[in-house]
Parts: structure tokens; sequence; C-alpha cells
């Protein structure tokens, strides 16, 4: 069975991150990709320029649209603009409340703004986090969500993590790619009290400024593979996938900026060199 995955958050018309990541990290797990458009968003391998967050009722009849007709097998959730949205999504995904869910709480900006509003960062806690299978902030957003600093080492996101688990959500992924060194360790835990294990998951920091869209690529392929692995499975397999896209970035020529990571290297073919 060919899993039938949907992305609800906002676009990025340079292709790098938002629903069209989502859509390409899809794909590249061998998933059919769906899109419910909660605004849009002009930005470039630069950075956000201006966005425009659609109605409330207009999300919820996209998503409805999609669920009264498609078997969804998963979904994941991103940039949610406003309360309104975050309720009109939660209302949504009563409808389907088998279906797993990965939310990306796309919170804080690379250049440390806020891009939330206090109102929409609880409605956030309060109705997302509870429907979420598996949450996946980074440390700046898991800082937010839970409260206190940010973590400045390993031993920090251990417990930050520890707050996060008892946020509601059954899983929780906390990524620590903005901590220095060699490795980027990812951490993750059930939100069960009764499963005290803590999974760690480090790859090679790779030498690229292309990394836009690592958050949403991720989370889109741990949605994908949650198809057919359980939660644990789906994040390592999802983790490798990243580093080779990473890794593979700079055949990309897209933009002067922090240009997309190659979300398709395992199935384009390096372009030969003319004249070679």
């Amino acid at each position: 069975m060919i899993a039938n995955v949907l992305s609800i958050a906002g676009t990025d018309p340079s292709g790098g991150a938002g629903i069209q990541a989502d859509l390409k990290a899809f794909a590249a797990q061998g998933a059919y990709g769906m899109s419910v458009i909660t605004a849009v968003v002009a930005q470039n391998t630069h950075g956000v320029r201006d966005i425009i967050a659609l109605e409330p009722d207009f999300v919820a009849a996209q998503l409805a649209a999609v669920t009264d007709d498609v078997r969804v097998d998963a979904i994941k959730i991103g940039m949610v603009a406003n309360a309104g949205i975050v309720a009109a999504i939660a209302r949504g995904l009563d409808t389907v409340p088998e279906v797993p869910v990965v939310l990306d709480p796309v919170m804080v900006a690379k250049s440390g703004d806020h891009l939330l509003a206090q109102d929409t960062v609880a409605a956030i806690r309060d109705e997302l986090l509870p429907r979420a299978t598996v949450i996946t902030p980074n440390l700046p957003e898991g800082s937010v969500l839970a409260g206190g600093a940010e973590p400045r080492d390993v031993e920090g996101m251990r417990e930050l993590l520890r707050r996060l688990r008892g946020c509601g959500s059954e899983w929780v992924l906390l990524k620590g790619g903005h901590l220095a060194g060699e490795a980027s360790v990812d951490l993750l835990a059930s939100g069960h009290a009764d499963e005290p294990r803590v999974r760690e998951y480090a790859a090679p920091r790779i030498r690229t400024r292309n990394t836009h869209g690592t958050g949403c690529t991720l989370s889109a392929a741990i949605a994908a593979l949650l198809s057919r692995h359980d939660v644990p499975t789906s994040v390592e397999l999802a983790k490798r996938y990243l580093t080779g896209a990473l890794r593979h970035a700079d055949e990309l020529e897209v933009g002067s900026g922090h240009g997309p990571v190659h979300h398709f290297y395992e199935l384009w073919p390096v372009p030969a060199v003319v004249g070679a």
C-alpha cells in the first residue's frame, strides 16, 4: 500500500521549506503527498519577507475536503500562523483520531525572533500537543513550549526533554542542532511516565551552508515513515535520510543564501560535467 500523507503548513515559493519541502520529503519516502495551506509566505534562501495567514474557516474547509474523500495515513503539521488556525486544525484532527500526527512547532526564526503571538503558543500547547503522536521542537522551540532557558549542552537538553515529556504528546523528539560540536545529537523519549528510556540519535555535522528546510524535511520524513514503522524506527530512518540530503545539498544551485537540502539525492544522478 502506498501511504497518503497530509502536510498542514505554510508555503515557500523558493521550494526549500514548508509545504514544498514536505511534499518532496513524502515523495522521497515513497508516499503520496497532500497539502492544506495555512499561510502564504513570501520567502527565499535569505529569509521571510511577508506572511499572509489564511482564514481559519478556509483552512478547515481544505482539511475537510481531504479527509472527507481520501484515506489519510499520517499528518504532518508545520506553520500554524495564529490561534484561530490552531483551533480549526484541532477540530479537523478530531475527525481522524486514529491517524498519527507529527507536529513541528515552527515558533522561532533562525535569527532568534519569535514568529508566533503568545495566544498562538498557548493554543499549540493546549490543543495540538495532546493530539500529537510526535513533536519535533528544536532547542529554542522546546524552551518556548516548556519554559526556561535554552540548553547549552546535552545535559541541559535532557532536562528540557524531561519537562517536554509532560506536555501531552505521545513522543518528543528534541533536536540538538543548535548546540556546538562535530556531531548533532537529537533525543527521543516517550511522553508516558512508565517508559523512562531516552534514545539518542547522533549524526555527523555536515559542513554546508545549504540547510534551508531541515526541520520541515525531518518531520515530514518521520510522518511518511510512520505509515509502516513505529516511532523510534521512523525517527532513525528519517535522521539517516536528512543526513544524506544535507551531505548532497551542495549539488543543487538554488539561491544565493542558505539553499535547500537535496530531497531527491537517492533518485537523481549527479549531473555529468560538460567537457570532463
